[in-house]
């Protein structure tokens, strides 16, 4: 049993100590609804059902490549930017907001087949709930690929460009002042003064860097289906953004070798396989490709 089957059953415990009155009542639209809120809720639990500060995979990234005493990014890398688009997309197909279009006969691949709108429900995240509407408003449906690219801004199409979530790094640092995690600062550079956001709470960021070791080394299954979807998409969108290596850097030699070594397995995957087996998130799995082509 993986994680998120776990969680679910404890949503559904929950749900049938508090009314069990009502079951045998609910038809096939409320089922759907049912399936909605439950996906919901498998997001709104934490670790041990703990009252820690929850974070969106958005934020987990931004946060491992900010500088803790400095509060910016590092101006060297260039790929933080699509790498929190697809922890965009990652999200809304955690949340059951969007799907891959049905494989067919055919069998197309990962990377050829169109998001589709899975419900338009609102996510209450601004970032994700206006790449969900740009998603939704869009006929012909378009790309995993095609959506980081558009939602990053780099796209030669200039009928695209209006697709573009601006700010986005900026937007999730308000986010984590908000929740307590980084506070903001004005530092000179020179010509020009810059907003900063330094970190605030080492305590939340330090259990991040921990929960992604242990993940590869501790806690290490061996096998991507069992391993909590959540964390496997940050292991392979902070290594995307160019920012994992902040998490092992601290880890002795030998620990960061094994680390590295299965990163590098999971990174090797047969993604098209993966996506086909049993349970597996078709869009979580289709990102993965959309990033290693």
């Amino acid at each position: 049993m993986n994680r998120s089957e776990g969680l679910v059953r404890r949503v559904k415990n929950r749900s049938e100590n508090s009314g069990n009155s009502d079951q045998g009542a609910a038809n096939s639209s409320a089922n759907q609804h049912d399936d909605d809120q439950k996906i919901d809720n498998e997001d709104d639990i934490d670790d041990c059902d703990s009252k820690e500060t929850r974070l969106t995979l958005m934020e987990e990234v931004l946060l491992l490549g900010l500088k803790d005493k400095e509060g910016y990014t590092s101006f060297w890398n260039d790929c933080i930017s699509s790498g929190l688009r697809g922890c965009i997309l990652i999200e809304l197909g955690i949340r059951g907001r969007v799907e891959l279009e049905r494989a067919g006969m055919r069998r197309k691949g990962l990377c050829s087949r169109k998001v589709c709108l899975k419900s338009d429900t609102p996510t209450g995240d601004v970032l994700l709930d206006e790449a969900l509407k740009h998603i939704k408003e869009t006929d012909p449906p378009e790309t995993v690929q095609s959506w980081i690219e558009y939602l990053s801004g780099e796209t030669w199409n200039p009928l695209k460009l209006r697709y573009q979530l601006k700010n986005v790094r900026e937007r999730l640092a308000k986010n984590l002042v908000e929740k307590g995690v980084l506070t903001t600062e004005k530092q000179n550079f020179l010509l020009f003064d810059m907003t900063t956001h330094p970190l605030s709470d080492n305590v939340i960021k330090c259990k991040l860097v921990k929960k992604i070791q242990d993940a590869v080394l501790s806690k290490w299954v061996n096998d991507p289906q069992r391993m909590d979807k959540r964390m496997l998409s940050l292991i392979y969108l902070a290594q995307a953004s160019d920012v994992l290596e902040n998490a092992f850097s601290p880890l002795n030699d030998d620990d960061y070798e094994l680390a590295m070594r299965r990163v590098r397995e999971l990174l090797d995957l047969d993604f098209e396989a993966e996506a086909a087996k049993a349970n597996a998130n078709e869009v979580i799995w289709a990102v993965f490709a959309a990033f290693t082509k």
